[in-house]
């Protein structure tokens, strides 16, 4: 209607649909015929009862314009039924959809809140790896994957690592960032911004305004860069157990209320600059940290590196220096100095409803690994960490209460918003803790494989599902076999 306003003579939408509606209820009066839904709602009849018709009915009126698609739900008011209907109608254009399942979802929990256009849904595979030993409790993670060999690798990991002694790991610092793009007159104006919002002077009053819009949100730190005219205010804010981008956004607004006071001229182009970022490869995230920032360690003897992960302490730390360090740099890669963090990170946030767009800067990672003094005989011992400045995590909102990423996370001891004797955030942050973890645990199984030069062989021995092979002994085929020791780079 805006663009409408500024074309001369334009015509009036309402109008043409009217005027249709009026002749198409004149032409079904002529026939002897009931009106169509659309005509009688328009022409002032009664609304059209979509409950009581048929599904091929209500098909009907939605190819006839009458109904929306997007609609189906409110005006069935069975969100089951409403999937059924669309199904029908997406049939006729694509064909049959007997392979995406559809009955018996929770489709009244996720409507309004997580999926549209809904036809059904996609079943994942998710194994559980564990026990880990991660800071002397024994944790397990659930992982919704496709990829053959990733579980069992990730599992030999953590086996290592709980026979090593186990896994400590730290939060270094919890703060999910937004950062509001703006335009000022002049570039003298923006860096102007830059130095009023940067003042101490003036913490007190925007910590206030962000602070008043949320019981948990508590914003941390604020700062600008400017480009010209442009100047991008990167706010962090502690975000209790949500990811928390919805709050975030909110704090933004109201702070934008107080820049406005002191800078009437201002533009606010976009509550998202691309400054913050969010669900994008950048530097930012990977040097100032985004969402929990998690440092995890273990200590792997040298015995178990070699009955465990089938290799030596020498190859490992070799291999890991070649390829995450050396080949990464080679690449140019920023938050890429690891094997495959981002195997593990995505196949944990498809389990526990996570974002999974947010697996580009979550898997932000550098493994490291280096031989140290052992104690006792056989060679040095293993010390392998993970500093990964960037994982998005919650435990409540968004798919984390969807009955099985709920179970998923009741798995892991962190579902939902953090009761006492527990800390606001302390469910999320655990979640991150162990969301590191496994990376590490992934990390270590896959560098050994490698190290082994196994990697391929595992693959081919267990994920292609042999044929049948009529000479094979039945006892043969019987034996179970070995776990794989790796899981694609």
């Amino acid at each position: 209607c805006s663009e409408l306003a500024f074309v001369p003579h334009a015509p009036d939408p309402r109008r043409t649909i009217t005027m249709a509606a009026s002749t198409d209820a004149a032409m079904c009066a002529k026939e002897g015929l009931p009106p169509a839904p659309a005509a009688a709602a328009a022409s002032g009849g009664a609304k059209p009862d979509y409950v009581h018709m048929s599904d091929e009915e209500v098909a009907e009126a939605v190819k006839a314009g009458a109904l929306k698609d997007h609609a189906l739900e409110k005006a069935l008011g069975d969100c089951e039924r409403a999937v059924a209907v669309r199904r029908r109608l997406v049939e006729e254009r694509v064909g049959s959809l007997d392979g995406l399942p559809y009955e018996g979802y929770c489709y009244d929990q996720i409507n309004g809140a997580n999926c549209e256009i809904v036809i059904g849904y996609v079943q994942i595979p998710t194994g559980l790896v564990g026990p880990l030993t991660l800071d002397n409790e024994p944790v397990y993670i659930p992982m919704a994957t496709t990829e053959g060999c990733l579980v069992a690798s990730t599992q030999r990991g953590a086996k290592a690592i709980s026979e090593g002694g186990g896994a400590a790991s730290v939060v270094v610092k919890d703060g999910i960032t937004r950062a509001p793009a703006m335009l000022l007159p002049t570039a003298m104006a923006a860096a102007q911004l830059k130095l009023w919002v940067e003042d101490e002077t003036n913490w007190a009053a925007i910590q206030e305004a962000f602070n008043s819009t949320t019981n948990f949100g508590k914003i941390k730190s604020v700062s600008v860069a400017v480009a010209g005219r442009n100047a991008f205010m990167r706010v962090a804010c502690f975000s209790g157990d949500a990811m928390g981008m919805n709050m975030i956004s909110k704090g933004c607004l109201k702070v934008m209320d107080l820049l406005y006071e002191q800078f009437p001229e201002m533009r606010l182009i976009s509550i998202s600059g691309n400054y913050c970022a969010d669900k994008k490869p950048a530097a930012v995230n990977w040097i100032e940290g985004r969402g929990k920032s998690v440092v995890v360690e273990a200590v792997i003897p040298s015995a178990v590196v070699k009955k465990t992960l089938k290799t030596s302490v020498p190859a490992l730390v070799d291999v890991a220096m070649r390829k995450n360090l050396v080949g990464s740099a080679m690449a140019g890669s920023v938050g890429g100095n690891n094997a495959h963090a981002a195997n593990i990170v995505a196949a944990v946030f498809l389990a526990t409803g996570q974002d999974p767009a947010q697996v580009i800067e979550s898997s932000n990672c550098i493994t490291l690994l280096e031989a140290i003094d052992s104690d006792g005989e056989g060679g040095p011992d293993l010390h392998i960490s993970c500093s990964m400045p960037s994982i998005e995590v919650g435990t409540v909102g968004g798919g984390t209460s969807l009955p099985a990423q709920a179970q998923c996370l009741d798995i892991m001891g962190v579902r939902g918003a953090s009761r006492a004797p527990k800390n606001p955030g302390d469910n999320a942050q655990k979640l991150g803790r162990m969301v590191a973890a496994a990376v590490m645990a992934g990390e270590l199984s896959l560098l050994s494989a490698l190290a082994a030069n196994e990697l391929v062989k595992a693959h081919m021995q267990h994920n292609r599902k042999p044929q049948p092979a009529a000479s094979a002994p039945a006892a043969a085929a019987s034996q179970p076999p070995p776990p794989p020791p790796g899981a694609t780079p």
